[in-house]
Parts: C-alpha cells; structure tokens; sequence
C-alpha cells in the first residue's frame, strides 16, 4: 500500500515540472501591439508600397515645407464634413486611421484613392487589401475637387 501512495506521490511530482503545455484555440494578450507592414496582399495583411501612385489623374505631389496653414484649414473642414464618419485621427474607426498615413501610402496614392475610390478599390492591391480588412465596407465617392483633396491631404499632413 505504501509503495502504490508512493508511487502515486512519484507520478504528480513528475506531472508537475516546469513542462509548457500549448494549447489550441484562440488567444488574446492585449499588452501586445501587432504593426502591420507587410509587403505581400494576403489574409488580412495591407502591404505598405511608398511607391504604388494609385489610380486616378494625380501622378505627382509636392508638399511645400512649410505647411500650408490656410489649406490644412480648408482641408481639415473637409475632413470633417465628409471623412469623420469613417476615419478618426488616432485610432480605427469604419477605416484605418489617419495619423501617419504618409508613412503608408504615398501622397499621390491618397490623393487618388480621395478622387477615385471606386475603381480604387476595384483595381488597386493596397485598396483592395484594405477593403478586405476592414470588412469589405467600401469608401463612398465624395466627388471631392482635386484642389478638395489637395487640401484634406495637406490636413493629414498634420495628424
């Protein structure tokens, strides 16, 4: 008897040890930030290409430096009449957010992505991989002016 509680000792000392068991299933650890700069469309991933120009009439942008203060302003109304339903500055909302686009996508990319997001999404692999991650919600037309976009573009400069 005393060699069976032993043994029965012996045998959860063992099944004890510092051994890691994995389990299957899914898992959360909301300490971890996850930055997606991937260069391939695939799953969810958005590929970040600085020299993908977009589809659409803007082939080139020149940012003067300084900014633009009167434009950041016709820009920054614009953004709030016609993007703030679907874009915040900081966070994501219906679509990425907007802080730091630049170091994304090209300016010309967003310009034209702004003027002509329905073939856009239709024809270009980054609109099209957003798309994809954030639920196939579609960007609405906003039939934006160039000089418009121009100036949501230079507000964006700011976030």
């Amino acid at each position: 008897m005393k060699n069976i509680f032993l043994l029965l000792a012996i045998s959860i000392f063992i099944s004890c040890g510092s051994k890691e068991e994995k389990k299957e299933g899914f898992e959360y650890n909301r300490t971890q930030k996850e930055v997606k700069k991937s260069t391939t469309v695939g799953g969810s991933e958005v590929p970040v290409d600085l020299s993908n120009k977009g589809i659409g009439p803007i082939e080139t942008v020149d940012f003067s430096n300084p900014i633009d203060v009167e434009m950041v302003t016709l820009g920054e109304n614009a953004f709030k009449q016609k993007c703030m339903a679907c874009h915040m500055a900081n966070r994501k909302l219906i679509g990425p957010a907007m802080s730091g686009i630049y170091d994304r996508r090209s300016p010309e990319w967003v310009i034209n992505l702004l003027l002509n997001p329905t073939q856009m999404l239709k024809e270009d692999p980054i609109a099209n991989a957003l798309l994809k991650e954030y639920n196939n919600v579609m960007m609405l037309n906003q039939n934006l002016t160039q000089d418009e976009a121009r100036a949501i573009a230079e507000y964006l400069r700011t976030l």
